[in-house]
C-alpha cells in the first residue's frame, strides 16, 4: 500500500510537467526572435551579423489562450553586439500548438544602449 501511494504521487509530481509540454506558446521563440532581429536591421539599428547570439536573452513574458488552439505570445528579447550595444525588444504574435508562425510579428523597441567597459 505505502509503495503504490509514492508511486502515485510520483506521477501527480510529474503532471505539471506533461501538462505544459503540449503548450508550444513557451518554446515558439525562434519566430519572433528572428523578426525581431530583421525589423531591427531594417530599421538601421544593426547588421544582423554583428548580434552575440551567445548572448541573446529570450523570457517569454505573457501567452494567451484564444479559441482553436491559439495563443498570443509576449516575449522580451535583449540582443547585444560584438560591439557592445544592447537592444531590448518586445514582440507580439500569435502561434498554435503547431504552428509558430501563425500571423505576423508586432516588434517594439524598448530600449537601446551602449555598454562601456
Amino acid at each position: 500500500m505505502r509503495k503504490q501511494l509514492k508511486s502515485a504521487l510520483f506521477f501527480l509530481a510529474l503532471t505539471p510537467l506533461f501538462a505544459s509540454a503540449k503548450n508550444s506558446s513557451n518554446d515558439c521563440h525562434s519566430w519572433p526572435m528572428n523578426m525581431a532581429e530583421v525589423w531591427l536591421k531594417n530599421s538601421g539599428f544593426i547588421k544582423i551579423p554583428d548580434i552575440d547570439e551567445s548572448r541573446t536573452e529570450v523570457k517569454l513574458l505573457s501567452s494567451e489562450k484564444k479559441p482553436h488552439n491559439l495563443y498570443t505570445n509576449i516575449f522580451k528579447f535583449v540582443f547585444y553586439t560584438k560591439d557592445h550595444k544592447k537592444f531590448e525588444v518586445i514582440t507580439q504574435n500569435d502561434a498554435s500548438d503547431d504552428e509558430c508562425s501563425i500571423t505576423e510579428v508586432n516588434s517594439y523597441l524598448v530600449s537601446h544602449s551602449s555598454i562601456n567597459y
